[in-house]
């Protein structure tokens, strides 16, 4: 008598298997359909005309690519081929299998809409009380991404071309570069870009300079770092309050003096706990560290692709009590 469970894989199932059982409840896929589901993608659905053959679902698709990104698969080749290899993916398009250009173009064709489904997902997360509103920090990580050299222009080369109305921040950033803590809300900017750069150094107008006096308008306390300070210094500065600042003080002024008191250090030091764990969650968990797509526009969207992906599978990991 054998010891062993018997093998065959030949015979037929007696009754159609149905994907539902393929996977255990708490599994990540299993979330991830189950939200996206529950989302409103009515713009999605309506930008199809009804002509040629059916269209795969776009919750399927966007499951597929989420999924995907949640678990360091980002090439639509590879999410094909798992469709094939991986129940999880097969679980997601239910059995079936969209193929690369399909996943590409729609990931391209929707990138707009991103935003619109991000902020979907952040609103679930507060029904759920996963969510907290207060501090918001932001800070800068590097990432590669496929820019054309020959749109990159020196700083010196840039003036001669710019008129005497653009700002000269417009063109000479990077996006995922700003720095910077922000009490409430907030955006960043990075480390002593009051220093003027180099003549031969280069940008493809990948980021915009931001007005830092658009804080306040908007009731907003920002918490940037304007230069880079030393990293000793007397150790006093620590545990003192700095003296008081004009009442005529320019919105910079202010800021740079709020960065001196003690609450200011503490709020901008909460950065270390919570953007910059996602950076490194992002890149070395995920594998994150290459964009796909080109331009602007198209890096914005896909980032906001793995933001929405992470934040989907941080809450499935607090749902779960992880």
């Amino acid at each position: 008598m054998s010891r062993f469970r018997p093998v065959d894989r030949k015979t037929p199932y007696l009754f159609p298997p149905s994907v539902e059982g393929w996977l255990p409840e708490d599994h990540l896929a299993r979330f991830i359909v189950e939200v996206i589901d529950g989302l409103d993608l009515s713009r999605l659905q309506k930008a199809y005309a009804g002509r040629g053959g059916a269209a795969y679902h776009p919750g399927l698709l966007l499951s597929l690519l989420v999924y995907g990104y949640a678990t360091g698969v980002f090439s639509s080749r590879k999410i094909e081929r798992d469709t094939y290899d991986s129940v999880a993916f097969r679980f997601i398009a239910a059995n079936d299998h969209p193929d690369h250009d399909t996943l590409a173009s729609f990931r391209r064709r929707f990138l707009d809409e991103l935003a619109g489904i991000f902020v979907q997902v952040l609103e679930m997360a507060q029904e759920m009380k996963l969510l907290k509103l207060g501090t918001v920090s932001l800070d800068g990580t590097k990432i590669h991404a496929n820019a054309s050299r020959h749109s990159a222009l020196s700083h010196g080369h840039d003036r001669e071309e710019r008129s005497p109305s653009e700002s000269p921040g417009a063109r000479a950033a990077c996006p995922g570069r700003t720095g910077g803590s922000v009490e409430r809300t907030g955006w960043g900017q990075s480390a002593g870009r009051d220093q003027a750069p180099r003549a031969k150094a280069q940008g493809n107008g990948s980021g915009q300079g931001e007005d830092r006096s658009a804080g306040e308008k908007a009731n907003i306390e920002p918490l940037i770092a304007v230069t880079r300070e030393a990293r000793q210094g007397d150790w006093r500065e620590r545990f003192t309050e700095p003296e008081a600042i004009a009442e005529d003080a320019t919105p910079v002024e202010r800021m740079k003096h709020r960065l001196k008191t003690k609450v200011g250090r503490a709020a901008y030091a909460l950065r270390k706990q919570t953007v910059e764990p996602v950076f490194g969650i992002i890149k070395s968990v995920l594998g994150f560290r290459q964009f796909s797509l080109r331009g602007l526009e198209s890096v914005a969207g896909e980032w906001q692709l793995v933001c929405l992906a992470w934040n989907l599978k941080r809450i499935a990991s607090l749902r779960l009590g992880a």
